[in-house]
Protein backbone atom coordinates (compact mmCIF):
# COMPACT_ATOMS: atom_id res chain seq x y z
CA UNK A 1 0.00 0.00 0.00
CA UNK A 2 2.60 2.56 1.18
CA UNK A 3 4.31 1.56 -2.92
CA UNK A 4 0.88 2.64 -4.53
CA UNK A 5 0.76 5.75 -2.30
CA UNK A 6 4.18 6.99 -2.94
CA UNK A 7 3.84 6.16 -7.01
CA UNK A 8 0.13 8.41 -6.36
CA UNK A 9 1.44 11.25 -4.39
CA UNK A 10 4.10 14.02 -4.49
CA UNK A 11 5.95 16.36 -3.25
CA UNK A 12 4.61 19.09 -5.18
CA UNK A 13 1.29 19.39 -5.02
CA UNK A 14 1.08 21.27 -8.44
CA UNK A 15 2.60 18.24 -10.56
CA UNK A 16 -0.98 17.27 -10.55
CA UNK A 17 -1.80 20.37 -12.23
CA UNK A 18 0.46 21.90 -14.39
CA UNK A 19 0.60 20.71 -18.38
CA UNK A 20 3.31 18.57 -19.19
CA UNK A 21 5.40 18.43 -22.85
CA UNK A 22 5.04 15.68 -24.85
CA UNK A 23 7.18 14.38 -28.22
CA UNK A 24 6.22 16.30 -31.34
CA UNK A 25 5.69 19.35 -30.25
CA UNK A 26 2.71 18.15 -27.68
CA UNK A 27 1.21 18.62 -24.64
CA UNK A 28 -1.18 16.39 -22.48
CA UNK A 29 -3.53 19.10 -22.53
CA UNK A 30 -3.78 19.51 -25.97
CA UNK A 31 -3.99 16.14 -26.16
CA UNK A 32 -7.06 16.21 -23.55
CA UNK A 33 -8.43 18.86 -25.19
CA UNK A 34 -8.78 16.60 -28.43
CA UNK A 35 -10.09 13.84 -26.28
CA UNK A 36 -12.34 15.95 -25.24
CA UNK A 37 -13.78 17.62 -28.10
CA UNK A 38 -14.39 14.02 -29.44
CA UNK A 39 -16.41 12.52 -26.05
CA UNK A 40 -18.56 16.43 -26.84
CA UNK A 41 -19.68 15.63 -30.32
CA UNK A 42 -19.82 12.02 -29.83
CA UNK A 43 -21.83 12.11 -26.38
CA UNK A 44 -24.02 15.01 -27.62
CA UNK A 45 -24.86 13.56 -30.99
CA UNK A 46 -26.41 10.34 -28.82
CA UNK A 47 -28.15 12.98 -26.71
CA UNK A 48 -29.57 14.48 -29.85
CA UNK A 49 -31.00 11.42 -31.25
CA UNK A 50 -32.33 10.66 -28.04
CA UNK A 51 -34.22 14.37 -27.80
CA UNK A 52 -35.19 13.85 -31.29
CA UNK A 53 -38.97 13.17 -32.78
CA UNK A 54 -39.52 9.44 -33.61
CA UNK A 55 -41.34 7.64 -36.96
CA UNK A 56 -44.97 8.27 -36.19
CA UNK A 57 -44.89 4.16 -35.67
CA UNK A 58 -44.20 4.72 -31.76
CA UNK A 59 -47.44 6.90 -31.17
CA UNK A 60 -46.77 9.12 -28.74
CA UNK A 61 -43.82 7.62 -27.53
CA UNK A 62 -41.94 8.89 -30.41
CA UNK A 63 -42.51 12.85 -28.49
CA UNK A 64 -40.57 10.86 -25.37
CA UNK A 65 -36.72 11.57 -24.58
CA UNK A 66 -34.85 8.13 -24.52
CA UNK A 67 -32.35 7.41 -22.08
CA UNK A 68 -31.09 9.19 -18.97
CA UNK A 69 -28.38 11.06 -20.37
CA UNK A 70 -30.76 12.51 -22.73
CA UNK A 71 -33.33 13.82 -20.64
CA UNK A 72 -30.62 15.34 -18.26
CA UNK A 73 -29.08 17.17 -21.51
CA UNK A 74 -32.49 18.21 -22.87
CA UNK A 75 -33.29 19.56 -19.42
CA UNK A 76 -29.90 21.14 -18.82
CA UNK A 77 -30.59 22.89 -22.49
CA UNK A 78 -34.09 24.21 -22.19
CA UNK A 79 -33.69 25.49 -18.53
CA UNK A 80 -30.24 27.82 -19.95
CA UNK A 81 -32.34 28.69 -22.96
CA UNK A 82 -35.39 29.60 -21.48
CA UNK A 83 -34.09 31.05 -17.82
CA UNK A 84 -30.63 32.24 -18.69
CA UNK A 85 -30.38 32.94 -22.42
CA UNK A 86 -33.24 34.36 -23.62
CA UNK A 87 -34.09 36.72 -20.89
CA UNK A 88 -30.54 37.98 -21.93
CA UNK A 89 -30.46 37.92 -25.98
CA UNK A 90 -34.21 37.88 -26.77
CA UNK A 91 -35.10 37.18 -30.21
CA UNK A 92 -31.23 36.92 -31.01
CA UNK A 93 -31.36 33.93 -28.93
CA UNK A 94 -31.02 31.13 -31.41
CA UNK A 95 -27.95 33.32 -33.47
CA UNK A 96 -25.83 32.55 -30.01
CA UNK A 97 -27.20 29.36 -28.87
CA UNK A 98 -25.01 26.85 -30.68
CA UNK A 99 -21.81 29.11 -29.35
CA UNK A 100 -23.26 29.41 -25.95
CA UNK A 101 -23.93 26.12 -24.92
CA UNK A 102 -21.02 24.57 -27.57
CA UNK A 103 -18.92 27.34 -24.40
CA UNK A 104 -20.85 25.20 -21.73
CA UNK A 105 -20.31 21.52 -22.51
CA UNK A 106 -16.53 22.02 -23.51
CA UNK A 107 -15.85 23.69 -20.22
CA UNK A 108 -18.19 21.35 -18.38
CA UNK A 109 -16.21 17.95 -19.83
CA UNK A 110 -12.74 19.30 -19.49
CA UNK A 111 -13.61 20.54 -15.99
CA UNK A 112 -15.23 16.76 -15.24
CA UNK A 113 -12.51 14.91 -16.88
CA UNK A 114 -10.18 16.59 -14.43
CA UNK A 115 -11.71 14.90 -11.86
CA UNK A 116 -10.48 11.66 -13.02
CA UNK A 117 -6.99 10.67 -11.93
CA UNK A 118 -5.99 9.65 -15.11
CA UNK A 119 -2.54 10.64 -15.14
CA UNK A 120 -1.97 8.71 -11.77
CA UNK A 121 -4.07 5.63 -13.23
CA UNK A 122 -0.90 5.84 -16.42
CA UNK A 123 1.53 6.28 -13.53
CA UNK A 124 0.66 3.11 -11.42
CA UNK A 125 -0.02 0.66 -14.80
CA UNK A 126 3.47 1.66 -16.13
CA UNK A 127 4.96 0.51 -12.82
CA UNK A 128 3.00 -2.62 -12.31
CA UNK A 129 4.34 -3.41 -16.18
CA UNK A 130 7.59 -2.33 -15.00
CA UNK A 131 7.69 0.65 -18.02
CA UNK A 132 8.17 3.83 -18.09
CA UNK A 133 6.12 6.10 -20.01
CA UNK A 134 4.91 9.52 -20.65
CA UNK A 135 1.31 10.51 -19.74
CA UNK A 136 -0.30 11.59 -22.97
CA UNK A 137 -3.53 12.32 -21.31
CA UNK A 138 -4.91 13.70 -17.84
CA UNK A 139 -5.02 16.92 -15.87
CA UNK A 140 -7.24 20.08 -16.40
CA UNK A 141 -7.10 21.43 -19.39
CA UNK A 142 -9.24 24.75 -17.85
CA UNK A 143 -6.32 25.01 -15.12
CA UNK A 144 -4.12 26.45 -17.93
CA UNK A 145 -4.60 29.94 -18.04
CA UNK A 146 -3.17 29.56 -21.82
CA UNK A 147 -6.15 27.79 -22.72
CA UNK A 148 -8.52 29.62 -20.47
CA UNK A 149 -7.48 32.86 -22.20
CA UNK A 150 -8.07 31.51 -25.45
CA UNK A 151 -11.71 30.84 -24.66
CA UNK A 152 -11.73 34.58 -23.51
CA UNK A 153 -10.22 35.70 -26.00
CA UNK A 154 -12.99 34.03 -28.76
CA UNK A 155 -15.56 35.48 -25.93
CA UNK A 156 -14.38 38.99 -26.59
CA UNK A 157 -13.90 38.59 -30.31
CA UNK A 158 -17.60 37.47 -30.31
CA UNK A 159 -19.02 40.35 -28.15
CA UNK A 160 -17.14 42.69 -29.64
CA UNK A 161 -18.07 41.68 -33.30
CA UNK A 162 -21.44 41.58 -32.19
CA UNK A 163 -21.66 44.89 -30.96
CA UNK A 164 -20.48 46.37 -34.46
CA UNK A 165 -23.00 44.48 -35.88
CA UNK A 166 -25.65 45.32 -33.24
CA UNK A 167 -25.03 49.07 -33.59
CA UNK A 168 -23.06 49.85 -36.39
CA UNK A 169 -19.63 51.33 -36.00
CA UNK A 170 -20.86 54.37 -34.63
CA UNK A 171 -23.42 53.34 -32.11
CA UNK A 172 -20.39 50.75 -31.29
CA UNK A 173 -17.98 53.61 -30.33
CA UNK A 174 -20.88 55.69 -28.29
CA UNK A 175 -21.22 52.96 -26.09
CA UNK A 176 -17.56 54.35 -24.79
CA UNK A 177 -19.37 56.77 -22.90
CA UNK A 178 -21.78 54.63 -21.15
CA UNK A 179 -24.61 57.16 -21.68
CA UNK A 180 -23.02 60.07 -19.61
CA UNK A 181 -22.28 63.79 -21.31
CA UNK A 182 -19.59 64.11 -23.89
CA UNK A 183 -17.22 66.67 -21.82
CA UNK A 184 -16.94 63.63 -19.55
CA UNK A 185 -14.98 61.78 -22.44
CA UNK A 186 -11.57 61.77 -21.19
CA UNK A 187 -12.75 59.44 -17.96
CA UNK A 188 -15.48 57.72 -19.15
CA UNK A 189 -13.16 56.50 -22.69
CA UNK A 190 -10.14 54.90 -20.83
CA UNK A 191 -12.44 53.48 -18.17
CA UNK A 192 -15.20 51.86 -20.73
CA UNK A 193 -12.03 50.84 -22.61
CA UNK A 194 -10.20 49.10 -19.68
CA UNK A 195 -13.32 47.31 -18.97
CA UNK A 196 -13.76 46.21 -22.42
CA UNK A 197 -10.86 43.74 -21.57
CA UNK A 198 -10.58 43.41 -18.20
CA UNK A 199 -13.85 41.31 -18.42
CA UNK A 200 -13.12 38.49 -20.53
CA UNK A 201 -9.92 38.95 -18.38
CA UNK A 202 -11.69 37.81 -15.87
CA UNK A 203 -13.61 35.36 -17.65
CA UNK A 204 -9.96 33.69 -17.94
CA UNK A 205 -8.41 34.07 -13.94
CA UNK A 206 -11.98 33.07 -12.62
CA UNK A 207 -11.94 29.72 -14.28
CA UNK A 208 -8.49 29.10 -14.34
CA UNK A 209 -8.10 30.12 -10.23
CA UNK A 210 -11.08 27.89 -9.66
CA UNK A 211 -9.77 24.83 -11.38
CA UNK A 212 -6.35 25.13 -10.48
CA UNK A 213 -6.86 25.50 -6.61
CA UNK A 214 -9.44 22.67 -5.99
CA UNK A 215 -6.79 20.14 -7.99
CA UNK A 216 -4.35 21.64 -5.51
CA UNK A 217 -6.10 21.03 -2.65
CA UNK A 218 -6.85 17.70 -3.32
CA UNK A 219 -3.40 16.57 -4.47
CA UNK A 220 -2.25 18.24 -1.22
CA UNK A 221 -3.83 16.17 0.80
CA UNK A 222 -2.97 13.05 -0.93
CA UNK A 223 0.92 14.56 0.01
CA UNK A 224 0.32 14.75 3.45
CA UNK A 225 0.15 10.00 2.92
CA UNK A 226 3.13 10.12 0.75
CA UNK A 227 4.89 12.34 3.63
CA UNK A 228 3.83 10.17 6.43
CA UNK A 229 5.24 6.98 4.85
CA UNK A 230 7.81 8.75 4.55
CA UNK A 231 8.55 10.32 8.53
CA UNK A 232 6.38 7.30 10.12
CA UNK A 233 6.34 4.40 8.12
CA UNK A 234 3.10 2.48 7.60
CA UNK A 235 2.35 2.62 11.26
CA UNK A 236 1.45 6.32 11.09
CA UNK A 237 1.10 6.28 7.35
CA UNK A 238 -2.29 3.89 7.14
CA UNK A 239 -4.23 6.21 9.84
CA UNK A 240 -3.12 9.48 7.83
CA UNK A 241 -4.13 8.04 4.54
CA UNK A 242 -7.61 7.07 6.06
CA UNK A 243 -8.08 10.55 7.63
CA UNK A 244 -7.20 12.30 4.12
CA UNK A 245 -9.12 9.68 1.79
CA UNK A 246 -12.44 10.55 4.34
CA UNK A 247 -11.61 14.51 4.21
CA UNK A 248 -11.28 13.93 0.10
CA UNK A 249 -14.58 12.75 -0.62
CA UNK A 250 -16.97 15.59 0.13
CA UNK A 251 -14.20 17.93 -1.30
CA UNK A 252 -14.90 15.73 -4.46
CA UNK A 253 -17.95 16.45 -3.77
CA UNK A 254 -17.45 20.15 -3.59
CA UNK A 255 -15.57 20.13 -6.85
CA UNK A 256 -18.02 18.45 -9.21
CA UNK A 257 -20.21 21.29 -8.02
CA UNK A 258 -17.14 23.82 -8.96
CA UNK A 259 -16.48 21.76 -12.18
CA UNK A 260 -20.56 22.75 -13.20
CA UNK A 261 -21.12 25.97 -11.52
CA UNK A 262 -17.50 27.40 -13.29
CA UNK A 263 -19.01 26.39 -16.91
CA UNK A 264 -22.10 27.90 -16.16
CA UNK A 265 -20.43 31.53 -14.71
CA UNK A 266 -18.33 31.46 -17.90
CA UNK A 267 -21.39 30.74 -20.33
CA UNK A 268 -23.58 33.12 -18.40
CA UNK A 269 -21.17 36.30 -18.31
CA UNK A 270 -20.61 35.52 -21.84
CA UNK A 271 -24.27 35.74 -22.46
CA UNK A 272 -24.43 39.16 -20.29
CA UNK A 273 -21.52 40.97 -22.27
CA UNK A 274 -22.91 39.98 -25.77
CA UNK A 275 -26.48 41.08 -24.44
CA UNK A 276 -24.96 44.54 -22.87
CA UNK A 277 -23.62 45.58 -26.04
CA UNK A 278 -26.30 44.04 -28.50
CA UNK A 279 -28.74 46.21 -26.97
CA UNK A 280 -26.59 49.54 -25.66
CA UNK A 281 -28.72 51.74 -27.89
CA UNK A 282 -31.98 50.21 -26.96
CA UNK A 283 -31.05 50.40 -23.21
CA UNK A 284 -29.74 54.57 -23.44
CA UNK A 285 -32.89 55.87 -25.00
CA UNK A 286 -35.25 53.58 -23.05
CA UNK A 287 -37.61 56.52 -21.48
CA UNK A 288 -38.23 55.77 -17.49
CA UNK A 289 -41.56 55.77 -18.19
CA UNK A 290 -41.32 52.04 -19.71
CA UNK A 291 -41.01 50.88 -16.27
CA UNK A 292 -42.52 53.65 -13.87
CA UNK A 293 -46.14 53.66 -15.59
CA UNK A 294 -46.98 56.68 -18.59
CA UNK A 295 -48.51 56.00 -21.88
CA UNK A 296 -47.42 52.09 -22.38
CA UNK A 297 -45.61 50.48 -18.93
CA UNK A 298 -44.54 47.44 -18.50
CA UNK A 299 -47.35 46.73 -15.68
CA UNK A 300 -49.82 47.03 -18.64
CA UNK A 301 -48.45 44.28 -20.58
CA UNK A 302 -48.99 41.79 -17.50
CA UNK A 303 -52.20 42.52 -17.29
CA UNK A 304 -54.66 39.18 -18.26
CA UNK A 305 -57.77 40.46 -19.60
CA UNK A 306 -60.47 38.86 -17.88
CA UNK A 307 -63.70 37.38 -20.01
CA UNK A 308 -67.37 36.09 -18.62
Amino acid sequence: MGDVIVLLASSNPLDHVVDKPLPGGLSMNAVTMVIVAGLLVLTLKLAADAIATGPESQGNERYMTKGKFGQMVEVIVLYMRDNIIKPQLGDDTNKFLPYLLTLFFFILYNNLLGLVPLTDIQHLAGSLLGLHFSTWIGGTATANIAITAALAIIAFIVIQVSGLRSNGLGGWAKHFLGGAPVYLAPIMVPVEIMGMFIKPFALAIRLFANMTAGHTLLATLLMFTLLAFQGLGPAGGIPVTIGAALAMVPLMFLELFVAFLQAFIFMFLTTVFIAQLRHHEHHDHEPAEAYTGGEHSAVEDLAVPVTA
